[in-house]
């Protein structure tokens, strides 16, 4: 049976507006990109120390543009010596400006299927204020020593010319690094690389343990990822963790909690990513005790840790699937204000007591924030904002992330919604992931997609694994209907 097209673009931008963002660039904001992009690139001056001549790498999607980070590591005496470089995207938007309003309501980029709704103008976030392949950039270096036991034992934040010589993909790094497919020609071209692609997952494998040892969770979720073509959907894919994207989370959880650290050690009042004790506690310690595992009776991060570590090594095929349930049910994170020495409820699921996030001033306000806030804290001159303006940013971030989380919830599921409308009447396996006041929620495997469970829906609870059939979709609504 043939449908008519639907205008997934045309539907993200209305549901942008819905969910109160304004999709579309002033005339104000499009002329200052327009100003920007005639200025002249940046030069190494007395602020900036010259990096050009390391080997500098990106790793990031396919597809991606806003290149936010490059990374480089050399061995030393008594460790690996790390270095992060973050775009400066404070040098081409003063605070302020029509760009800086843009991004400071908006707060982020959206990612939806069929289009991406950029914090920034393009003519930065991918070009600009992009660390692009053979372009020199200003940039915040974030500078830090890893013993062989994972801890950070120095660090140092300056600001740096940097060129990044090498954009790679996690799609290509990451099975190399795992020795289950040829390098792609830009590592194989390059010993020099692949050495420092080798030391570089030599020191997040170092970070890995430490955080492990220390709680953090270690979730394996498949993300569902639609393949468009001509605005069209033409297949859900399952999208999956591999080393390369997991060295990539470990350097910049690294390189967030130096720069927490650093902000509080200065005095900076500044904003944190905080993701407090889970929700609902109690339903995760009854999925452990149905997997046989005593989880304690109060929230415990490393004892959550142990138990995921051995569900990942007893049943592999199911652990994205506990993992997506403990997701869930340990509710979303959020942006607070840290003043100095005051306590912080830290990171729940990464074991981190002072964390920030920095490391994607292109794509998220909170890091630009953070940004403008260590530069004046290197420079020794007054915080750019106050306790109020930071407290207000902090929960402003919270709400509009909450806001892109469901543009981009509501976008997939109109995106699965066409690539299912052909499979009406079929049977699927699905995991329940959400049991609301709004109705019951199920997870279908292959393909990777979600939708409410219409028929059936008493007596399940997050975490449950059901056989469904699908009853209906309507991409409009972005509804998929399953049954029992």
């Amino acid at each position: 049976m043939s449908h008519p097209a639907f205008d997934l673009a045309a539907s993200a931008h209305d549901e942008m507006i819905h969910e109160g963002f304004d999709p579309d660039f002033s005339p104000a904001a499009q002329q200052q990109a327009t100003d920007l992009a005639r200025r002249p690139a940046a030069t190494p001056d007395g602020a900036l120390r010259d990096l050009r001549d390391r080997l500098w790498s990106s790793i990031d999607n396919d597809t991606s543009r806003d290149l936010d980070q490059i990374e480089v590591a050399q061995r030393a005496p008594d460790g690996i010596l790390l270095s992060i470089g973050i775009a400066d995207v404070d040098g081409a938007v003063p605070i302020g400006s029509p760009i800086d309003h843009h991004a400071a309501a908006q707060t982020t980029t959206v990612y939806t299927p069929a289009r991406t709704f950029p914090m920034l103008p393009e003519a930065l976030s991918t070009d600009l204020t992009s660390l692009c392949p053979q372009c020199d950039r200003a940039a915040t270096v974030i500078e830090m020593l890893i013993a062989a036991d994972g801890s950070i034992s120095s660090s140092n934040i300056y600001r740096a010319l940097v060129r990044n010589r090498f954009q790679l993909t996690y799609n290509g790094v990451g099975p190399w690094l795992e020795g289950t497919a040829a390098p792609p020609a830009k590592i194989a071209a390059s010993p020099d690389l692949q050495s420092q692609l080798k030391l570089q997952d030599e020191a997040a494998g170092h970070l890995r343990e430490r955080r492990h040892r220390l709680g953090a969770l270690n979730f394996d979720r498949i993300e569902a990822e639609p393949v468009v073509a001509d605005g069209q959907v033409r297949e859900i894919v399952a999208r999956r963790k591999n080393r390369a994207s997991d060295l990539i989370e470990d350097f910049m959880v690294a390189a967030n909690e130096v720069m927490a650290q650093t902000l509080s050690r200065a005095g900076t009042t500044s904003i944190r990513r905080v993701v407090k004790t889970p929700e609902r506690w109690p339903r995760i310690v009854e999925l452990a005790a149905q997997l046989g595992f005593k989880l304690p009776a109060e929230p415990d991060s490393a004892a959550l840790a142990t138990f995921l570590q051995q569900q990942k090594q007893n049943d592999p095929d199911h652990y994205p699937d506990l993992s997506l349930s403990v997701i869930k049910l340990m509710g979303p994170g959020e942006y607070v204000l840290a003043r100095p020495g005051d306590p912080t409820p830290g990171h729940f699921g990464l074991a981190a007591h002072d964390y920030t996030h920095s490391t994607a001033p292109n794509r998220r306000f909170a890091d630009l924030v953070t940004q403008r806030l260590i530069k004046s804290t290197l420079a020794k001159q007054p915080a750019p904002y106050s306790e109020n303006d930071l407290a207000q940013i902090a929960q402003n971030c919270t709400l509009r992330e909450d806001a892109a989380r469901e543009v981009e919830r509501t976008m997939g599921k109109r995106a699965a919604a066409v690539a299912l409308r052909n499979r009406i009447g079929q049977s699927f396996v699905g995991i329940v992931t959400g049991v609301t006041p709004k109705g019951v929620f199920v997870r279908v495997l292959n393909p990777p997609v979600e939708g409410r469970l219409m028929r059936g829906e008493q007596g399940v609870d997050v975490g449950d694994r059901i056989h469904v059939t699908l009853l209906r979709t309507d991409p409009q609504r972005g509804w998929i209907d399953f049954g029992r």
